[in-house]
């Protein structure tokens, strides 16, 4: 893939950067690409419509970065899989300093006292729930849960661009946000798109009979049950050209 030469990095800085990219950059992507292919598997038509368009776009030749990145269905596949399905269901964060909470809806207290806020000492661990936010109702309607695309192609609900979602990516706190966000979430993209512009131009992908289960990890990985811990995931896979 051809990109800008003059931002290409040195052997030495990519050097500096391997650790981060085994320890962060494998598995999260790797089974991001899982359930795309899984989702894809599951439903023909958008498969179909996908490999169109990643077709037409190469002509069997190498994509440049500008060109992939203007391909709206392989965008809107990505960022709809990412939002829906966040390999991170949880970030864990350390109060730095004593702090309130607002909450955005009153909750009642064991004692019966409704709360709007909750303070939160110096040193308290924190769980944030990723998914629990991609996924709000109130932000993206009732149908927040379903796999669709196509929301992409417009804009988004007025609730979604007015919430104070501090993610760093589509309003999704899929890779975080802050200054402790994912470093890597440009280059995870990049990833999943040039390796599903490579499989689904060449190979199909269908379901078997085995099942496909997702056990809770740091990144969310897939199974044959929910018994197995071993990270595996059958398809049928024909190849096309």
């Amino acid at each position: 893939m051809s990109a800008c030469e003059a931002e290409r990095h040195t052997d030495d800085e990519l050097v500096a950067q391997m650790s981060t990219f085994i320890v962060a950059g494998m598995d999260s992507t790797a089974n991001a690409l899982c359930r795309i292919l899984q989702v894809l598997a599951e439903r023909p038509d958008a498969q179909e419509r996908l490999r169109a368009e990643l077709i037409q776009a190469s002509h069997g030749e190498d994509l440049a970065y500008d060109d992939l990145n203007k391909l709206p269905y392989l965008d809107a596949v990505c960022r709809e899989t990412l939002r829906v399905y966040a390999p991170a269901t949880f970030t864990m964060r350390e109060v730095a300093a004593d702090t309130t909470l607002p909450l955005s809806k009153p909750i009642r207290g064991l004692d019966g006292t409704l709360m709007s806020e909750i303070p939160v000492p110096r040193g308290t661990f924190i769980l944030l729930h990723n998914l629990g936010s991609n996924t709000n109702e109130d932000l993206w309607g009732e149908d927040a849960e379903e796999w669709k695309p196509e929301r992409w192609f417009g804009p988004l609900p007025a609730a979604v661009m007015e919430a104070p979602i501090p993610g760093i990516y589509s309003h999704l706190m899929t890779f975080s946000g802050g200054a402790r966000s994912c470093i890597g979430f440009k280059l995870s993209q990049l990833e999943m798109k040039i390796i599903l512009l490579v499989l689904l131009s060449k190979f199909k992908f269908e379901r078997t009979d085995k099942p496909i289960t997702w056990n809770s990890a740091p990144a969310l990985y897939p199974t044959t049950g929910e018994e197995s811990t071993k990270p595996e995931m059958f398809l049928k896979v024909t190849k096309i050209a």
